[in-house]
């Protein structure tokens, strides 16, 4: 169950970050920011799986959160602070551009 909680909220951020670069920038820078996320999360579950590894065992601490769950909670942990910082202007609101614009106009 965790395990797909975490997929489906990657693949919402996919979709997210796609359309978005589609409508700011272009088709190609789309497929490219969905490119780099998909290999950013195959190797980082590969090298979060083998950092667990070393800890735990197979089983985990329970049925639900066996090695590989945590290591998919590891990565997606690391991977919202990366991609807060890679997609921060995405994730600015316009909001603070149209109150500024607001205070420059004369009344």
């Amino acid at each position: 169950m965790i395990s797909g909680l975490i997929f489906a909220i990657h693949i919402f951020f996919m979709l997210f970050i796609f359309t978005k670069k589609w409508q700011e920038e272009s088709l190609t820078n789309a497929f490219l920011n969905l490119i780099l996320i998909i290999i950013l999360f195959t190797v980082g579950w590969s090298v979060s799986g083998m950092i667990l590894k070393i800890f735990l065992e197979p089983q985990g601490f329970s049925l639900e959160l066996n090695r590989d769950t945590l290591s998919l909670i590891f990565l997606t942990i690391v991977e919202y602070f990366f991609y807060k910082f890679y997609y921060k202007d995405e994730f600015i609101s316009d909001d603070k551009e149209k109150q500024s614009a607001q205070t420059d106009q004369p009344v």
